[in-house]
């Protein structure tokens, strides 16, 4: 299945870039309709039922891209998806859409820890360390964990940078143990 979630997510950042279409509208429009088929049991029920003729489900999906404001690629992707029967795939397709369209565009995405909420200067520095380190613009989602002690734990891909008071220790742990 991730062969076709990452197929449909690379058609669809392709019509993205090719026709200049704000990529942040883009990625806010589908994982909207992602959300609301996650979220909603009763437009789960319609667009997963394949005993619901495709026509009717599209007619639900008119109305919501008609109430929504929804870009026509994002709507005739949702769609193509339902068509196919594939409309389960939908959130996969929008997670692996913002890796596509991030990684065409230059912007790392980095998910930062801390043990306490950063203020805008701070962040501000810490994203400018991350696009020196990465190269590339960044775009950072921010959480807290008490757990972590102090300092901070970065995720970029599948690259970790521990700066946790936490993970020092463990370190500091195992050099003493060996």
């Amino acid at each position: 299945m991730a062969a076709v979630t990452s197929r449909y997510a690379r058609a669809l950042a392709d019509v993205v870039v090719e026709r200049k279409l704000d990529a942040a509208t883009a990625m806010a429009q589908l994982d909207e309709l992602a959300n609301a088929l996650e979220q909603t049991p009763q437009l789960r029920n319609v667009w997963e039922n394949p005993s619901v003729p495709a026509e009717q489900k599209r007619k639900v999906l008119d109305a919501m891209v008609r109430t929504l404001g929804t870009d026509k690629a994002i709507r005739n992707l949702v769609a193509v998806l339902i068509d196919n029967r594939r409309i389960v795939a939908l959130p996969e397709i929008a997670r692996q859409f913002r890796t596509e369209l991030f990684a065409r565009l230059g912007i790392a995405e980095a998910e930062v820890t801390t043990t306490r909420e950063l203020g805008p200067d701070e962040k501000k520095m810490l994203e400018a360390q991350m696009a020196k380190l990465t190269g590339k613009k960044v775009e950072a989602r921010y959480a807290t964990d008490q757990k972590i002690l102090g300092g901070a734990v970065i995720r970029i891909g599948s690259t970790i940078y521990d700066g946790s008071v936490q993970g020092q220790l463990q370190r500091l742990r195992q050099v003493l143990s060996n």
